[in-house]
């Protein structure tokens, strides 16, 4: 759903950049609540693999297409505030280095696709977590839902914003109506995908998983026919577990996925790309060269490089690589500022 230069107009653009510039200030602040030792070292990692299923796009509809939008996952893997700088670095790496989504849109891009997802399935998420069993079932399921509504949330938001500053005519009613059909099929793919994730890492490490902190059960006992809780052996606190294993494991799936799987994705027009085309949103598009259309990377391929999937592969390598290198070096700055807010408070 990356929006390019030419769908919306100026000030709106502008206006925009200002919205999301302000979301992102905003998280930056609520974000060294949650970037504690655990998520930290995990945020940079949620970016870059974020990043790598997004070059997967998967088919949707008849010559339609869809890819992950990763709200809900970075919303339910690290916290809202570090999940919407996640997809913010994503879309910036994006714009900059492979000319994908316009410069001038970036804050469309960020406020649809980051801001939006986020909070939306954010919220959705926590109101679930309240009904829903707190197991590990239940969080896959919250978040199943939280990922699948994300999506609509994120094209009707679109809407809204081409309905106040969209560079042609077309009947907002028609634009709506073709957004969210091909993005609630989308949404599936959407929801699929993070719950696999999530319920990935629930199975080996439930405590890196923001969204499911407190999903421990009592030990039980059964005793005269019943279960009651077993009272907690005096033992000594056991040192904390590194996520080392599972930030390992998560380069390599990413590096896999958008080095050599990304090859075998579809070539079909995402959902955006599609009702632009058959709306007519795209009418002045054309007008707009792409800012770093002339970059080595541009179009998720190797400048120089004749063989295609040699050549996309490169691309989502490096894609990953710096993704990942600007996304954990972001991160643990705002960790690092966090640190010596609570050393100065407790001096």
């Amino acid at each position: 759903m990356h929006v390019p230069d030419g769908f919306i107009n100026a000030p709106v653009s502008a206006a925009a950049g200002v919205a999301a510039a302000a979301a992102v200030a905003v998280s930056l602040r609520g974000a060294r609540k949650e970037l504690d030792e655990k998520v930290a070292p995990l945020a940079g990692l949620v970016a870059a693999f974020v990043f790598a299923v997004q070059m997967l796009n998967f088919p949707v509809a008849a010559g339609t297409s869809g890819h992950l939008l990763g709200g809900a996952l970075a919303a339910v893997l690290v916290g809202p505030w570090t999940g919407v700088l996640c997809i913010a670095v994503v879309l910036l790496m994006q714009g900059v280095l492979f000319a994908d989504g316009g410069l001038t849109a970036l804050g469309v891009n960020i406020t649809v696709m980051g801001v939006v997802t986020v909070v939306v399935a954010h919220l959705l998420f926590r109101g679930l977590r309240l009904v829903l069993p707190c197991t590990r079932g239940g969080v896959t399921a919250a978040t199943f839902v939280a990922a699948l509504v994300s999506v609509p949330a994120s094209a009707a938001a679109f809407t809204l914003i081409y309905a106040v500053g969209g560079t042609t005519d077309v009947p907002i009613g028609k634009v709506l109506t073709a957004m969210l059909g091909v993005h609630v099929l989308i949404g599936i793919g959407e929801a699929v995908i993070t719950a696999l994730t999530v319920g990935a890492v629930l199975a080996v490490r439930p405590d890196l998983v923001h969204g499911a902190r407190g999903l421990t059960a009592p030990l039980k006992l059964r005793v005269d026919g019943e279960l009651v809780d077993a009272a907690p052996a005096e033992t000594p606190a056991a040192a904390p577990k590194s996520p080392k294993k599972v930030w390992i494991g998560g380069v390599v799936t990413a590096l896999v996925l958008a080095g050599v799987v990304s090859f075998y994705a579809s070539a079909s027009p995402d959902g955006l790309e599609k009702v632009a085309a058959d709306q007519g949103i795209d009418a002045k598009a054309e007008e707009y060269e792409h800012a770093t259309a002339d970059s080595p990377l541009a179009d998720y391929g190797v400048r120089g490089v004749d063989s295609a999937r040699l050549s996309g592969g490169l691309a989502g390598v490096i894609g990953v690589g710096v993704t990942l290198a600007v996304g954990t070096g972001a991160f643990w700055a705002v960790r690092r500022r966090r640190a010596a807010a609570e050393t100065g408070a407790r001096v």
